[in-house]
């Protein structure tokens, strides 16, 4: 089950007659989501050897519902270029968008999110390269954000009860603790797992959220989420398992300690508010 996280006030907020139109799609006769329409974006970097493998594990029942799924290669040396030039010719609904410098996470989540928006998805899911993030699990996501009425629904690792023999680093976890004790108190919420990259955003979400203001850095995440309490649009997570393998993390850990304590620095200070 979900842990569920509402307004500040304790109610769901409204959706107006536009998101209730979405949700009345989403909940079609007999629960299905057949008419969901889906957005998926993976950023890649470097990720040659893990990035077909992730696209080839998502469901066959999602890809109906898919209405694209955009890899962005943010300026990889390897030959993850090559890799995703032969998934897009492998399946019309596979787009790429290439950079020849790397821009960050967050440029590419911004980049990513807006070209979800404008497929005119019904929610959009963020998948990472390196295989750390379960692809199997995204009818599940897809199924709790309509039952739900999620805006943001983030997986945890923590959650689950595995990280450790997951094979998460034992000074993440501890520092992850840390961190989400203080991000609980500060956004007044009783998330269990704030630094997982595992996202689904809803259409309300993308249409709200400033997010092209946000973070370029790996902190962008976080950020969505402050930016969602701030306008008071549904917050919740899932468990789901961890897997650290052999993939090469790129995030400077004290750098990203320091950004987290200055996005709830900036969500004290009201700078997240202003819906779009």
């Amino acid at each position: 089950m979900g842990t569920e996280n509402r307004s500040r006030h304790g109610v769901a907020p409204h959706h107006g007659a536009l998101y209730q139109g979405i949700r009345s799609r989403l909940c079609s006769k007999g629960g299905m989501l057949s008419d969901a329409r889906l957005s998926i974006f993976v950023p890649a970097y470097n990720a040659a050897a893990t990035l077909y493998g992730v696209i080839k594990r998502v469901p066959e029942t999602v890809w109906p519902r898919l209405v694209s799924c955009w890899i962005i290669n943010d300026g990889s040396t390897d030959l993850t270029g090559s890799v995703v030039y032969s998934l897009t010719q492998s399946n019309r609904k596979i787009r790429a968008v290439h950079y020849e410098q790397n821009r960050g996470y967050g440029a590419v989540a911004q980049k990513a999110l807006s070209l979800c928006r404008n497929d005119g998805c019904d929610m959009a899911a963020c998948l990472h390269a390196d295989g750390q993030y379960p692809p199997e699990v995204i009818p599940q996501f897809m199924d709790t954000m309509r039952d739900r009425g999620y805006d943001i629904l983030q997986g945890s690792r923590i959650a689950s009860g595995a990280a450790l023999s997951g094979g998460m680093p034992r000074y993440k976890y501890v520092a992850g603790k840390f961190l989400t004790f203080f991000e609980n108190r500060v956004f007044g919420l009783s998330m269990s797992d704030y630094h997982s990259g595992f996202m689904f955003y809803s259409r309300r979400a993308l249409d709200t959220i400033r997010f092209e203001t946000l973070s370029r850095s790996f902190d962008f995440d976080l950020e969505m989420i402050a930016s969602a309490r701030a306008l008071g649009l549904a917050i919740g997570e899932l468990p789901i398992p961890t897997h650290y393998g052999a993939e090469r993390s790129y995030l400077n850990p004290v750098t990203y300690g320091l950004r987290v304590l200055r996005s709830m620095g900036r969500y004290v200070l009201g700078r997240y508010g202003r819906p779009r």
